[in-house]
């Protein structure tokens, strides 16, 4: 295979995974609406953590001698950051406000990943980049501040809940390029999800009433197994992907899948019927402007 064509098989790879990737994250904010029928939010993230945990313990066992513990504050910061409180964040905030709502604010991490590249990760300044982080925050001003007047989004402060996920977002896909890029992406997964999901699975036994739910709860069982999917396939499969495109590209490429998962978060939204307005089309349209500008 020629340059030119190894050029373009990548390119046509790394763009594939961005779609997969926005798929799969945008249908995980519904997914999130309909686990919490049945748990509260804390028993969602827990649930989210302890499945993704359980997935990936053989391999942890199975690459133990290969994984370089080292590194272990640089994994558990990216547990923390990329599935801990991100999971926590978004169950909370989606007792108050729409699926459709979460998605559109959740893509804001791209412009916290250039904020937070430039401030702590010597990433490149350029005034267009700095116009786009300034449009990208007053899109999302508009619509948490719409969203509180028209009533139909839940309380400013569950919203801004989704902001600081989207800020979590940013520090993990950072760390994960300026410590982590030449660790294999499943060991970062698998490392990084056992770090912060095995104290989320004794918590949820121990510290809730998941047990009884589980005996006792309408849709119960129906909840669990949207839990599953979000966390098998949402942060599982879709977090192995995103840590392998980070190296791939940069933190700054793969963390634009967020012009595409507000798109799809609108529609499992408008498809659940929720009540799309136009200003989330307008604050929207500016977040990902200012995406695109960060980008430059």
């Amino acid at each position: 295979m020629s340059k030119a064509d190894r050029l373009v098989s990548e390119n046509t790879r790394n763009w594939l995974a961005l779609l997969v990737l926005s798929l799969v994250w945008g249908t995980s904010f519904i997914l999130i609406k309909k686990s919490l029928i049945a748990f509260s939010a804390t028993q969602v993230a827990c649930l989210r953590m302890s499945f993704s945990a359980i997935a990936f313990v053989p391999l942890v066992i199975v690459q133990w001698s290969k994984i370089d513990w080292s590194r272990l504050g640089y994994l558990l910061a990216v547990g923390l950051t990329g599935t801990a409180l991100p999971a926590l964040f978004f169950s909370t905030a989606q007792t108050q406000i729409s699926s459709s709502l979460a998605g559109i604010l959740n893509s804001l991490s791209p412009l916290f990943t250039l904020l937070l590249g430039i401030a702590f990760f010597k990433m490149a300044y350029q005034w267009s980049k700095a116009l786009g982080v300034i449009l990208g925050l007053l899109g999302a001003s508009i619509l948490i501040l719409m969203s509180n007047r028209t009533g139909v989004s839940g309380d400013i402060w569950y919203a801004l809940l989704v902001v600081l996920a989207a800020l979590c977002y940013g520090t993990s896909g950072n760390l994960v390029g300026a410590y982590l890029k030449d660790m294999n992406s499943l060991i970062i997964a698998a490392t990084s999800f056992g770090l912060v999901g095995i104290p989320g699975l004794i918590y949820l036994f121990a510290g809730t009433d998941f047990v009884h739910r589980m005996q006792f709860a309408d849709h119960a069982w129906t909840s669990l197994g949207y839990v599953a999917l979000l966390a098998l396939f949402g942060t599982v499969a879709a977090s192995v992907l995103f840590f392998r495109l980070i190296q791939w590209t940069s933190p700054l490429f793969s963390s634009t899948v967020a012009y595409l998962i507000p798109i799809v978060a609108l529609l499992w939204g408008a498809i659940d019927g929720e009540p799309i307005y136009l200003f989330h089309f307008a604050g929207m349209g500016l977040i990902l402007i200012g995406v695109y500008l960060s980008r430059g």
